[in-house]
């Protein structure tokens, strides 16, 4: 199996990446009390036949990796290899469940010492096999070039981690202020809102109308859900704006100064309001039965 011959004596741990087994399983360990350091075993899929050399070298390696603590999963990064065009990142998957456990698809990101991203892909860890209870698997991650966004391999300080962006779904999020003045009921049917809303894609930011009102002084009070489908937070200084009715016709145009910058997080949609005053609106005959936020260029 060519897996083998990515694993050099050289080889070394350089980075972990650990998390809570609930954030990628859903659902918490009922061992919350239980404390303890556990050594991860060395674990082969059963299909590998592995030659005795090779044994020696994943023990040496195996035997480098830090005690987890219970109810937790981590990947260990040892060494990236580029290969035909291709990275092929050595690894350990580790579990310190106390069940066996069978994953499906992951989203993994390489980071560099500082937590820039170089490279994504999607997994199916089905491919991994079942994983045994308090073990340590070692695998190689292949990263094809469309999945890279770097020409060259990161220096030392690199790591391979799970997304948990991607693992928790896409969420509401709520700026402090409307989450201190919004009723339970109200945020949970935003909540319900955003869960209908068509699904974003990955760099994808989308601006959706929520509600639109008139004032009796002219103003135009619009309120909008800001989409970011991105796996960073996206920070907007300015926005310009304009809103289009049910017609077509554009019914108020504006710019908008942020300030504070308003921050929207990683997958994530944030509701916020946006007053264009009167002298910005053209309201006569307006249908607002349905309406379209656009942003300007």
């Amino acid at each position: 199996m060519g897996l083998f011959s990515f694993f050099k004596k050289s080889d070394k741990i350089v980075q972990e990446n650990t998390i809570d087994s609930k954030d990628l399983l859903g659902k918490a360990s009922t061992n919350t009390g239980d404390n303890r350091d556990v050594e991860t075993k060395l674990s082969f899929h059963p299909d590998w036949d592995v030659p005795q050399e090779q044994k020696y070298i994943f023990n040496f390696l195996a035997n480098e990796l830090e005690p987890l603590k219970p109810n937790q999963l981590s990947l260990s990064s040892i060494s990236i290899e580029e290969n035909k065009r291709k990275w092929h990142v050595r690894a350990f998957f580790r579990s310190s469940l106390p069940q066996a456990i069978e994953l499906g698809e992951i989203e993994l990101f390489i980071m560099d010492k500082n937590d820039e991203l170089v490279a994504s892909k999607k997994f199916d860890f089905k491919a991994l096999g079942t994983i045994p209870a308090e073990s340590a698997r070692p695998w190689v991650f292949e990263f094809d070039k469309s999945a890279i966004k770097v020409d060259e391999i990161p220096e030392d300080g690199w790591k391979i981690a799970f997304n948990l962006v991607s693992l928790r779904g896409h969420q509401l999020e709520l700026d402090p202020s409307w989450e201190k003045q919004l009723p339970a009921a109200q945020k949970e049917e935003l909540a319900k809102i955003v869960e209908t809303l068509p699904k974003l894609g990955e760099t994808e930011v989308n601006f959706t109308g929520l509600q639109a009102k008139l004032a009796d002084n002219g103003n135009l009070n619009v309120s909008i859900f800001i989409r970011n489908g991105h796996n960073k937070a996206i920070n907007l200084e300015q926005l310009p704006l304009e809103i289009v009715d049910a017609t077509g016709k554009q019914i108020a145009n504006g710019s908008f100064n942020m300030d504070p910058v308003l921050t929207v997080q990683p997958n994530s949609t944030k509701p916020w309001t946006f007053v264009f005053p009167a002298e910005l609106v053209d309201a006569k005959d307006a249908d607002l039965s349905r309406w379209t936020a656009r942003v300007t260029q």
